[in-house]
């Protein structure tokens, strides 16, 4: 009888001993087992980090290509402008230049001065008309003040007068505005 109870008690321990092991294995398998959905949440944190990354590299890439071909399109249409912007000036000039032909083959036969004279002072006219109407404008100069943003001093004399002291007495070349900017400047002569 002893023996049979000994039995039994040993069957209980072992029986304890087993679901304790069951338990403890079972936890360490949830341990497991959350240790390896956090790895695997971190390796996906970490793949989503990579991609985030990635495609944060490919929009740079994209746009910095954007980028230089916008750069290489306004080049190439800024070459292309210089190139034809004096195109409409060249054109509204050939009627001048038509005129001047004709005022040549006019001189071969002619013998008076004054219609030869009148025909090249028509021609002037049409011509400064033309430059006009792009902005060209004549710099007024004599007996104006002397102004280094629009005039060059080529020499000075002694003004005649005191009231042309500093001022432009004659004019050796016009000066010219071309859309209120100065294209050449007036080469005058200033009084001392």
């Amino acid at each position: 009888m002893f023996n049979k109870k000994k039995k039994e008690e040993e069957a209980v321990v072992e029986n304890q001993a087993t679901e304790e092991t069951k338990e403890n294995n079972s936890t360490e398998n949830t341990e497991n087992e959350a240790t390896v959905n956090e790895a695997a949440e971190e390796l996906s944190a970490e793949d989503k980090l990579k991609q985030e990354v990635a495609e944060l590299n490919d929009k740079y890439l994209r746009l910095f290509a954007e980028f230089d071909n916008f750069k290489r399109r306004t080049q190439k249409e800024r070459v292309e402008l210089l190139q034809t912007a004096g195109k409409d000036v060249v054109v509204s000039l050939l009627p001048v230049l038509d005129d001047f032909e004709r005022a040549i083959k006019a001189t071969e036969n002619t013998t008076e001065v004054a219609p030869v004279r009148e025909g090249i002072v028509l021609v002037q006219t049409k011509l400064k008309s033309i430059l006009n109407q792009k902005g060209l404008k004549e710099i007024e100069s004599i007996n104006t003040e002397f102004n280094t943003d629009l005039h060059e001093a080529i020499t000075q004399i002694p003004s005649p007068t005191e009231e042309q002291k500093g001022k432009v007495i004659d004019e050796l070349e016009k000066g010219y505005t071309l859309n209120d900017k100065v294209v050449r400047f007036a080469k005058v002569v200033v009084g001392a």
